[in-house]
């Protein structure tokens, strides 16, 4: 992927996700790396990121995924949430948050993807996602 497809990537990232200050940090083998630093405004508990926004980043790195898995097939769709489990395994501190998804089957109407999200270690996430998407290809 260039440069210039990571700009339309960050570019395709929603409101949402940048008031949480959300960023695509990297690319790890053609997959968007996405992360978050710790700021009073995603806060939970003191010195505690909120699972309000551990979600949110979860969530924008699984689209990121899928977004940039159909862009590498040249498919154009609407993404529309069939289902999102997310499983909080540890309290995210105040640090840099990151989550980087993997799609597990991507077929004509439909996706499974899931990510990960971690702060030192992408081999002890502090949260999980599994998602189900509905695609709606363009022009359909």
């Amino acid at each position: 992927m260039t440069g210039r497809e990571i700009d339309t990537l960050r570019m395709e990232l929603p409101a949402y996700a940048r008031s949480l200050g959300i960023v695509i940090e990297r690319l790890e083998q053609g997959v968007p790396v996405l992360a978050m630093p710790f700021d009073g405004h995603v806060e939970g508990r003191p010195t505690v990121l909120h699972g309000g926004a551990t979600s949110g980043l979860l969530e924008n790195a699984g689209y990121a995924a899928l977004r940039a898995e159909l862009h590498r097939q040249g498919r154009h769709a609407r993404l529309k949430p069939i289902g999102i489990t997310v499983q909080f395994l540890t309290a995210a501190r105040c640090q840099t948050t990151y989550a980087a998804g993997h799609v597990n089957r991507l077929g004509r109407r439909n996706a499974n993807i899931e990510v990960s999200a971690w702060q030192d270690d992408p081999a002890r996430p502090v949260a999980t996602a599994v998602m189900n998407i509905l695609m709606v290809e363009d022009g359909a």
